[in-house]
């Protein structure tokens, strides 16, 4: 029986979206560890200290023997691992249970030309040289190439399933009722505030799902919210709501956009930070800037189709490594 590691950044996290992340890639690479033994680890938690790893305990044995070790995407690559972030919580003293890892639709969070020497070690300490990886747009596959790594663009593990034949049944018309997000860490008081104005002039009924720690205390902050229902923060609740619900998708979150795709919703995500805008340019997300908001109006209420670009021969052909 094969030992697989997965290390995911849905565990322990305040972002619900990267629960949709962490589902998708589970589901992507199910053929690939069905039937073993599989160990899930949290990003956000340091896996073992420097003197668990001296010990030879049963875990730290397991990491050293594991066949397969894969991470499941997200933003988590960065050009300063010194300066450490909630998502990856590892350092060059307790990164060895990472050797050797996979990664699944990962991408890079910022300028890769501004990566430093110990965030290049590190990396060159823990990814696999031996298995092509699967990363989330062109910027982060030459990132890698560049040091060496084998690497493909793919693009998000979230996407893999929006295919033609997918987005064929995705609506090209309105709906009466709309879902929207906004982010807690990326406020805009005046455009924020204008969506939730251009909502409410062209929908019956809004909704809006909590996917960040803060996202509800930010919504309260802002005006001609009176009449907005409530999603719960987990995957599961907006998932069902998506199954059950005829609506649109319009909102900041890169994630709740795609998986209001994945659920055959017509979506428009607003740009607020480099994921979008790096999705965008490779695989035609229907986005439009944030501070673009004017034209969302006529967006909203104009017929277009979904037509997300992607490359079905490259997603199969990382997966037959594993064969």
């Amino acid at each position: 029986m094969k030992k697989i590691v997965l290390f995911d950044p849905s565990c322990g996290t305040l972002n619900a979206g990267d629960y949709i992340i962490s589902n998708a890639a589970r589901s992507e690479i199910q053929d690939i560890i069905k039937d073993s033994f599989v160990l899930t680890v949290s990003t956000h938690n340091p896996t073992l200290t420097t003197t668990q790893q001296l010990r030879a305990s049963k875990q730290s044995k397991y990491f050293n023997n594991a066949d397969l070790k894969f991470l499941l995407g997200s933003n988590i690559l960065k050009p300063n691992m010194l300066h450490l972030r909630n998502d990856w919580n590892m350092n060059i003293f307790d990164c060895k249970p990472y050797k050797s890892v996979i990664l699944v639709g990962a991408g890079f969070d910022g300028d890769t030309s501004s990566a430093n020497l110990y965030t290049k070690l590190i990396y060159k300490k823990i990814l696999n040289r031996e298995i092509t990886h699967s990363v989330r747009d062109k910027k982060t596959e030459q990132f890698l190439k560049k040091m060496g790594f084998k690497a493909t663009n793919t693009g998000c593990p979230t996407i893999w399933q929006l295919t033609k034949e997918h987005c064929a049944k995705i609506p090209k018309e309105k709906s009466k009722n709309v879902v929207f997000t906004l982010t807690d860490y990326r406020k805009d008081l005046p455009n924020d505030q204008s969506l939730i104005n251009i909502l409410q002039k062209n929908y019956k009924k809004l909704y809006f799902w909590i996917q960040g720690s803060e996202d509800l205390d930010y919504l309260k902050s802002l005006k001609n919210t009176n009449n907005i229902e409530l999603i719960a923060p987990t995957f599961e609740t907006y998932k069902a709501f998506l199954e059950t619900h005829d609506c649109d998708y319009v909102g900041t979150r890169l994630h709740a956009g795609i998986q209001a795709m994945r659920c055959y919703k017509r979506s428009v995500i607003l740009i607020v930070d480099n994921r979008a805008r790096d999705m965008k340019e490779t695989y035609n997300l229907p986005a439009i800037e944030r501070n673009n908001i004017q034209e969302l109006d006529s967006i909203i209420n104009s017929r277009f189709s979904t037509d997300i670009e992607i490359d079905e021969q490259k997603i199969a052909k990382w997966k037959e490594q594993f064969e």
